[in-house]
């Protein structure tokens, strides 16, 4: 069974679109491991085209905060990206947001999702804490998916006594890992077996509709580097 992994869109459309074009056809799946909001100028448009191509969606910080009065005061960009997804956002999709679970195993206890950790929700889960996280997985779970680090990486735990991945599919809106492309996995639930990917998009337009809706420069400006 081969499945589709993306998450931290971060309302960048752009990068969105260019991953999912480049995902293969032949999918039996897609899952977003959450934060479709945020930073960047497409909110509804992404939580819409998520929802119209993703089978399992858990939420994200983002998408649980962003009817939060003022939950970054420290983050200037974050702040501001969350306030015009808020002003953005219909009521409808703002309350679907607030709904989505915050993990879910599926297909057949075979796949675990959470966006951060699987028990202490928005604690950042760094490739070195692989091993330790992957207690949380079942015997019959092959694969744990999460993010919130934006930083694209997979370990095959087999090697510490463990069975099957713990895989972060990489930020497609907002990545951190040095390199600019959009990011996505594709897993196989039957081998298991992992393969990550990036795809370019055009960061021109992100920074062009930055300047338009006054959302901070600094937000697109650091996908050049992706930082």
């Amino acid at each position: 069974m081969q499945i589709g992994l993306l998450s931290d869109v971060h309302a960048n459309l752009p990068a969105l679109e260019a991953v999912l074009d480049d995902l293969p056809a032949d999918l039996d799946a897609i899952v977003c491991t959450g934060d479709i909001v945020g930073y960047s100028a497409w909110p509804a448009e992404c939580v819409q085209l998520i929802r119209e191509t993703c089978d399992v969606i858990v939420q994200g910080n983002h998408d649980r905060e962003v009817d939060t009065p003022n939950p970054y005061p420290d983050n200037d960009m974050a702040q501001a990206g969350l306030e015009y997804a808020a002003s953005e956002l219909s009521a409808e999709q703002i309350d679907w947001l607030g709904d989505l679970p915050a993990g879910t195993t599926v297909f057949d206890n075979r796949l675990h999702v959470v966006h951060s950790h699987p028990e202490n929700t928005d604690r950042y889960v760094t490739k070195s804490m692989y091993p330790q996280v992957s207690t949380y997985m079942d015997e019959s779970t092959q694969i744990l998916a999460l993010e919130h680090t934006h930083t694209q990486a997979a370990v095959n735990i087999a090697k510490f006594d463990r069975h099957g991945w713990v895989v972060n599919p990489g930020s497609v809106g907002q990545p951190r890992d040095g390199n600019p492309k959009a990011a996505y996995a594709i897993v196989d639930l039957d081998s298991p077996l992992v393969q990550l990917h990036r795809v370019s998009y055009s960061i021109d337009e992100v920074k062009r509709a930055h300047e338009q809706t006054d959302l901070p420069e600094a937000s697109a400006t650091r996908l050049e580097k992706g930082i």
